[in-house]
């Protein structure tokens, strides 16, 4: 709707998991060079945590782009886990590629499924590919079994190497969840929490988007950056609700920038 008046090619502030927006702050290019390496060394099972709307999801399609330009990687994302122990095996099995699968759950049996699973794991390992499983909004986890599911996942290996690959990623609890269940928190050999931005990255960030946008750097004045800093506690989601509604606000009142003003004026229509 605005993005002509702005020059844009596009919205830059979509709330979606688009890679190409991807704003490498220390933590962010920390956790992606960490979860990169719990897959390419063949570490078994990481976990990345942070609170909601650090751009967890993003970081995970992020990897998810760079794992398939190498090759020879086989991934399946799990995006909602809040599944019974067999279900979640049916949806790992059919993302890794299966799909005539039972759709009853009195249908499913957890011996085809674990039977099928390591015969998908064992045909990867010969053709030279890895496979990857990552949970996401893993800490909307509340069945044991679950995890316990997730653990014995691990047991799938060779004499030298995991046959897969395992990642959760989640909000802060999830840490808890997982050190509840010793023997799976031990087999967590990578962890990372994300933390939000500093109000120098809010900066680049915003900049960032814009440029991928195709717009220009310089949209949001400084003393409108601090203000949105100050109200987003440099959470991304939030980051970019506020600057999408500043673009709108702006866009109507036909101003050439971004002043604190603007942003006072939507964060106050935020709050109601």
């Amino acid at each position: 709707m605005y993005e002509q008046f702005w020059n844009l090619k596009e919205k830059p502030f979509s709330n979606t998991p688009d890679p190409r927006f991807l704003y490498y702050s220390k933590e962010h290019e920390e956790a992606l060079t960490r979860l990169i390496y719990a897959v390419t060394e063949n570490m078994g099972a990481a976990m990345l945590t942070g609170i909601f709307g650090c751009g967890k999801t993003l970081i995970c399609q992020k990897l998810i782009n760079e794992l398939k330009e190498r090759g020879k990687y086989i991934v399946a994302m799990v995006n909602n886990p809040q599944l019974s122990h067999i279900e979640l095996l049916r949806t790992i099995v059919y993302h890794l590629g299966v799909t005539d699968l039972p759709k009853q759950r009195s249908e499913l049996l957890t011996d085809y499924l674990l039977e099928t699973l390591e015969e998908i794991l064992n045909n990867n390992a010969n053709d030279g590919r890895e496979t990857v499983v990552i949970v996401d909004e893993a800490h909307i986890i509340e069945d044991k079994a679950i995890f316990e599911q997730m653990r014995l996942l691990l047991n799938y290996q060779r004499q030298d190497k995991f046959l897969l690959t395992l990642l959760l990623v989640g909000q802060p609890e999830l840490q808890k969840s997982v050190d509840n269940i010793k023997q799976f928190s031990q087999r967590i050999a990578i962890r990372y929490h994300l933390e939000k931005l500093t109000q120098d990255e809010t900066k680049n960030y915003i900049n960032h988007r814009l440029t991928v946008a195709g717009g220009r750097g310089d949209i949001f004045l400084d003393p409108a950056v601090h203000l949105i800093y100050e109200n987003s506690g440099g959470i991304p989601r939030r980051i970019n609700h506020i600057c999408d509604l500043s673009l709108l606000t702006g866009y109507g009142k036909r101003v050439k920038f971004i002043d604190r003003n603007t942003v006072n004026e939507v964060v106050k229509d935020m709050a109601g």
